[in-house]
């Protein structure tokens, strides 16, 4: 399969960058990930504004691709020779400040910033959808500026992999008695009827689906409030689930080996990931990208 890097199409693995580079030795760069159904990429506006908002913040000056018009032709001819311009795919997008000698500050001559695209084939996770998946707890180490999708994700990283070693599909991270997200995911409860989730602040990243999913729930009447759940309410959820751009909507039907409610899907996550799927397919109904 091809990739973009650095404004060629080059075979996969072949594509290489300069060991200097600074999101090599630094993690010093962003990245967007999209999902994308019969060769539309979904929300291309809201994932460029968030793009441009990290760019913004660690000062890296934003390449052609970080606009519609040359992400989508780029997407087009990724998503074309991987045959994957019918069904489901996942663009990936990765811009970093570029290769310098290694100082921690700026190089003083801003070098040209390092950009990677590349596409996947993806299935949904429906079967686990049905049934509803496990999570764990775990403190949340991470940085206080989780509101750029920076690619440096270590406390990420092991926060999913302390998840797989007990079994369970996710880490629900927690700092200061607070539930903050997921390790790749924005996490959701509900109590009483009223859907709750961490208000958008430095300290969780503003997810796409997270947006969209909020918005078709008050669309719905349903009772949404963005105020944190802490670590006691979990015991007492109705229903918990992840939101995110490879999870959907997918239901948390045990956090630390405890059942949430009757440890089943509830009927608001159902109707939440049947709703926010009519809108994805709706907005990405072509069968190509649009210009």
């Amino acid at each position: 399969m091809l990739c973009y890097l650095n404004g060629q199409f080059v075979p996969r693995e072949g594509a290489s960058i300069p060991v200097e580079d600074r999101g090599f030795i630094f993690g010093d760069g962003v990245y967007e990930v999209w999902r994308v159904v019969n060769g539309r990429l979904f929300e291309t506006e809201r994932h460029l504004d968030r793009l441009a908002f990290g760019l913004r913040e660690l000062r890296i000056a934003a390449p052609d691709v970080a606009s519609a018009h040359v992400l989508t032709d780029v997407a087009e001819r990724l998503l074309s020779d991987g045959d994957l311009m019918h069904g489901e795919a996942t663009l990936y997008l990765e811009i970093t400040r570029g290769a310098a000698p290694r100082t921690h500050q700026f190089p003083a001559n801003a070098p040209a910033p390092t950009v990677f695209v590349m596409v996947n084939p993806f299935s949904p996770p429906n079967e686990l959808r049905a049934r509803g998946a496990t999570a764990i707890t775990t403190a949340d180490i991470r940085w206080l500026r989780c509101d750029i999708k920076t690619i440096q994700l270590l406390p990420n990283v092991l926060a999913k992999q302390a998840a797989a070693e007990r079994g369970a599909m996710e880490a629900i991270m927690i700092r200061d008695g607070l539930v903050t997200e997921g390790s790749h995911a924005n996490v959701v409860g509900v109590i009483d009827g009223e859907i709750r989730t961490h208000p958008l602040n430095n300290l969780i990243l503003p997810g796409i689906t997270r947006a969209v999913v909020l918005e078709i729930a008050r669309a719905l009447g349903m009772a949404v409030r963005e105020g944190a759940l802490t670590r006691a309410e979990l015991s007492r959820l109705d229903e918990c689930f992840l939101v995110g751009t490879t999870a959907d909507v997918m239901p948390i039907v045990r956090i630390d080996d405890v059942p949430v409610a009757n440890g089943a899907p509830g009927p608001i996550a159902t109707r939440l990931h049947r709703e926010f799927r009519a809108y994805m397919d709706a907005a990405c109904s072509a069968a190509a990208i649009a210009p």
